[in-house]
């Protein structure tokens, strides 16, 4: 059992200090607006560094490999790499804090991004693929960002306080594809490849991000959060609340994992081959990384209104939508003509609306299923399987592109988004 000064030492203020948190309200209330604060600017740098290898790491495999039948396997690499990152920050989190864990994972995706502007410049293979899966502990810790808020709400601000966390990923992740030309021309100046311009911008952001969050993340919110459940606890029956929770709680955990892995499946699936599909047609990369901007725009964005409907409206009633809204997604960017900007932009901006709605739909339901002397490591056990289906979503869409079309991937993708309907109401079934 860790002591206060252990607790201290982890979370980054005296043990002492410590103690002002668990019998004061307003205390509390501080320190959960702090935390919200501190995360979002993270996020802000964090949204910039993922949206390089989603703007142009097809094209950079593209370009290296001669084919683009594997095109999508960059999304696959840093995606897979993610899984494994996943586990690893929810455990660093469990055992140290959300601080260590999540500065961790931030300083690693830097060094992948850094690692892949060497592989575009020495035309290596090899390096590329090491460095996209390290890259994608980036991405991992910027999705477990978003549980850092949650530690301290109450049941009814979880999505408010997940989706108040997202947005901020928007200024990031908007402005980074459509740096895509800007960062291309100086890499072309100083004699490095164009498209590993934004991996520049990727590596100083998720550094920042990482830096942001070991410094200024003090105390951690979820040491905090378990020494106040633990004062809590003292007074009530802990074998009856487990057996109370237990059946509702698997049931939770399972629906919100299936949410967050159909829509995470679907999204990166037709969004790893825009790209290539836009380039097909003669669009520019300025042109790419506008589609891109709306479509990540649409991920992050709506977060704060998605969280305020979440917690009004039912994780359920957002779930179907978030199937509905992938499902137009799909037949929008399967019947839109290749060269429309304008529908592209539209199928491209209700894919990211609909991947919004799940995420935080789903992640709701897991904070709501989980205890909190567990909650971080079954976070990252869960985005192991959110980070794999993103892997196979990436692999699978430039087969299929390959093997038959990009059409054909958005209707099947938009299809897949329907199993979301069966699965809730499965959920609401159980619990009447």
């Amino acid at each position: 059992m860790m002591t206060n000064k252990g607790r201290g030492a982890l979370s980054g203020v005296p043990a002492a200090s410590l103690q002002s948190y668990t019998g004061s309200t307003e205390n509390q209330k501080a320190l959960y607006k702090r935390t919200l604060f501190v995360v979002s600017i993270s996020q802000i740098f964090g949204g910039a560094g993922l949206a390089a290898g989603v703007t142009v790491g097809a094209l950079l495999a593209q370009k290296m490999l001669g084919t683009e039948a594997f095109a999508g396997l960059p999304t696959a690499l840093f995606t897979l790499g993610s899984a494994g990152a996943a586990l690893s920050v929810g455990r660093l989190s469990q055992r140290y804090g959300r601080r260590i864990g999540l500065a961790a994972g931030f300083m690693v995706g830097g060094l992948g991004a850094i690692g892949v502007i060497i592989a575009a410049i020495i035309n290596s293979i090899f390096l590329l693929f090491i460095s996209l899966l390290v890259y994608g502990a980036g991405t991992a810790t910027n999705l477990q960002a978003r549980y850092a808020g949650t530690d301290l709400a109450n049941s009814k601000q979880r999505a408010t306080a997940i989706s108040m966390t997202m947005v901020f990923t928007t200024f990031g992740a908007v402005a980074g594809p459509n740096l895509v030309n800007v960062m291309g021309n100086f890499t072309l100046s100083v004699g490095v490849p164009s498209l590993a311009g934004p991996f520049i911008l990727a590596a100083a952001a998720y550094l920042l991000a990482g830096l942001v969050l070991f410094i200024m993340l003090r105390p951690d919110p979820l040491i905090i959060a378990r020494m106040i459940e633990a004062t809590n606890q003292e007074s009530q029956d802990k074998e009856h609340l487990a057996l109370a929770e237990s059946t509702q709680n698997k049931r939770g955990i399972v629906v919100g994992a299936t949410i967050m892995i159909l829509t995470q499946m679907v999204m990166v699936a037709i969004m790893t081959m825009t790209p290539v599909h836009m380039r097909h047609h003669g669009h520019d990369l300025g042109a790419v990384g506008l589609v891109i901007g709306f479509h990540i725009g649409a991920m992050y964005l709506p977060s704060l209104v998605t969280g305020i409907l979440v917690d009004k409206l039912g994780r359920t009633a957002m779930a179907i939508a978030s199937g509905t809204v992938l499902l137009l997604a799909g037949l929008v960017a399967a019947f839109a003509p290749g060269d429309s900007m304008i529908l592209l932009v539209v199928a491209l901006s209700l894919l990211g609306l609909g991947w919004n709605f799940g995420l935080i739909s789903g992640t709701a339901l897991i904070v709501d299923s989980t205890d909190i002397s567990t909650r971080a490591k079954t976070q990252g056990a869960l985005d192991v399987w959110v980070a794999l289906s993103g892997a196979a979503g990436g692999v699978l869409s430039g087969m299929i592109v390959a093997g038959s079309s990009y059409p054909a991937l958005s209707l099947i993708g938009g299809m897949l988004a329907l199993l979301l309907i069966p699965v809730v109401i499965w959920s609401s079934r159980g619990k009447k």
